[in-house]
């Protein structure tokens, strides 16, 4: 069995695209992962299984399908992918100043060149961005609703979901409770 972090874009934002985190449980140990834990109503699933990575994101996709009706795009990174993730990351949490964020958009593929450029052409203001891999690092000044650089991922072209820091150390603690 492998530990992942399964990561749901989109679902319970704005009142749409919802889905309980107790139903949410439910279809995936019916579809037999194990372990399975969830972290606040925004799509954060720690779990374990015994598919790869793109076998197992297709099911959970295709079960989330046929349980909630809802095409969602899942992001899946093993317990391995997630730590390094976490030590890559090139801002430093501790040094944070008031009002600054730390956020990370885990991406579903490397970006392209093009899409880089693009991103890399936006007017950001002073927030900063780092990718490495398949993870974008951004570390925001003000605040994350109003940041020119959030509004701005879409021209990537690699589509991606965010969570801010504290989120990601949850994930990080859920995910060393788990046994492989």
């Amino acid at each position: 069995m492998t530990i992942y972090v399964v990561l749901l874009r989109g679902i319970n934002v704005g009142g749409h695209n919802k889905i309980k985190m107790a139903e949410l449980r439910e279809v995936l140990e019916k579809a037999g992962c194990r372990q399975v834990r969830t972290y606040i109503q925004s799509g954060n699933v720690v779990l374990a299984s015994g598919l790869d990575g793109t076998s197992l994101r297709e099911l959970i996709e295709r079960e989330i399908n046929a349980a909630f009706g809802l095409n969602v795009q899942v992001i899946i990174r093993s317990k391995e992918e997630f730590e390094a993730m976490i030590k890559n990351c090139p801002y430093d949490d501790a040094s944070l100043q008031e009002g600054e964020t730390l956020h990370v958009s885990m991406l579903s593929g490397i970006p392209s060149a093009e899409g880089m450029e693009k991103l890399a052409a936006v007017d950001r203001g002073i927030d900063e961005y780092t990718i490495i891999g398949t993870e974008l690092y951004m570390f925001v000044r003000n605040k994350f609703n109003e940041s020119k650089l959030a509004d701005s991922l879409g021209k990537l072209g690699t589509p991606g979901t965010v969570r801010n820091w504290k989120t990601i150390r949850k994930l990080e603690s859920m995910v060393q409770e788990l046994q492989p």
